[in-house]
């Protein structure tokens, strides 16, 4: 029997190395595959995949893990890239490197996130929502109107002519050449995105699976069960948006320096609804789904964005009505669809599974 079981262990240990390996062939052979076949506007359709499932990861911690309606997440990805914006091109003739902004702008997104947290401790549910889509507006008018006296950040003509992303001197704003192979720029800005996307979701799994992931689950489920056992929901409430607001920063950095340009529009209410759909429809808590959640939001809307006018043509002989407001009907029918059939998600965890189901409250009834 222990011969078996070592066997088997060694079997499954080979299986995932395996296909851990060819995940990563997978993902490293991916931006060359679209760019040859749908081409570089979708190659930069992928890049934004990956900011935004570093947002949707984000804003896991704080809804799926931690169970806080936060409205205003969008709030953090704006401070992270007018932190870069603002260090890293001619508005203040400031250029700091790329190591020394990123962490800085998590540093301060946090701070915000923070500072968000501790007026909303003993807020809940639609209060709580609220007063966080409220904080997310007043940052974006803020950063729309800090132009004068001093102009800070440009009010709503933005900031251009930021730097692209630099390390070590090499620029990923150029083609590289890696061994005698050329890599475009967006193939470069796809591979760093994807590290520190796994980065990223190796930091969280790491939490979900600590003391601090599970005080976290506690206080979703129960927060007056969680306080009575000892746990100081005011201090973890606030690690949840610390954590979940320094992700934002990151991704709002990197999206400064591959967009070369930030204004106040990048970061209107749409935008948060956007990540906090990724997360919704995902599947709440679980990293999978919230990943999954975040490529199809944001590759569905291009693909009806590109076909709501050739299928149009095709049926009709003309285009009936405008694909941008096509595009938006078919995107929230999308999203109708999978809440009515999927109400926990497209990949939800197994928890959240069992409370659908409703196993829950059988094993309640067969205890009584």
């Amino acid at each position: 029997m222990m011969t078996l079981t070592l066997e088997s262990l060694r079997h499954d240990k080979r299986a995932a190395i395996i296909a851990t390996a060819l995940m990563g062939l997978a993902l490293a052979a991916f931006p060359f595959m679209v760019g040859s076949t749908l081409g570089n506007s979708w190659l930069r359709i992928i890049d934004f995949a990956m900011l935004y499932i570093m947002l949707a990861l984000g804003l896991n911690i704080v809804v799926g893990f931690a169970g806080l309606l936060d409205m205003g997440y969008i709030a953090f990805y704006a401070v992270g890239a007018y932190l870069y914006a603002l260090l890293a091109s001619p508005h203040f003739g400031l250029h700091l490197p790329i190591w020394l902004i990123i962490p800085a702008g998590a540093a301060l997104a946090g701070l915000f996130g923070a500072l968000l947290g501790a007026p909303t401790l003993r807020l809940r549910g639609d209060y709580l929502a609220i007063v966080t889509l409220g904080f997310g507006e007043i940052v974006r008018i803020f950063m729309n109107n800090l132009n004068s006296p001093v102009n800070i950040t440009n009010g709503p003509q933005g900031i251009s002519g930021i730097d692209p992303i630099q390390m070590g001197g090499i620029t990923l704003a150029k083609p590289l050449s890696v061994l005698g192979f050329t890599v475009p720029s967006l193939h470069a800005y796809y591979y760093l995105f994807l590290a520190l996307a796994l980065f990223i979701v190796f930091v969280t799994i790491r939490l979900e699976n600590s003391r601090i992931g599970r005080a976290w689950v506690a206080i979703r489920e129960d927060e007056v069960a969680a306080k009575a056992c000892g746990i100081n929901t005011r201090n973890i409430k606030l690690l949840a948006f610390t954590m979940g607001a320094s992700f934002g920063g990151v991704a709002g950095g990197l999206f400064a320096g591959f967009q070369g340009f930030v204004s106040p529009e990048s970061f209107n209410l749409m935008e948060s609804v956007m990540v906090l759909c990724m997360v919704v429809l995902g599947g709440m808590g679980n990293i999978p789904g919230v990943i999954l959640g975040g490529v199809l939001l944001t590759i569905l809307p291009e693909i009806f964005r590109h076909g709501a006018g050739p299928v149009q043509t095709a049926i009709f002989g003309k285009i009936l009505l405008d694909p941008e407001a096509l595009r938006m009907l078919l995107f929230g029918l999308a999203l109708i669809v999978v809440m009515l059939y999927r109400p926990a998600g497209i990949w939800p965890s197994t928890t959240r599974r069992r409370e659908f189901r409703g196993e829950s409250s059988d094993v309640l009834k067969e205890g009584e």
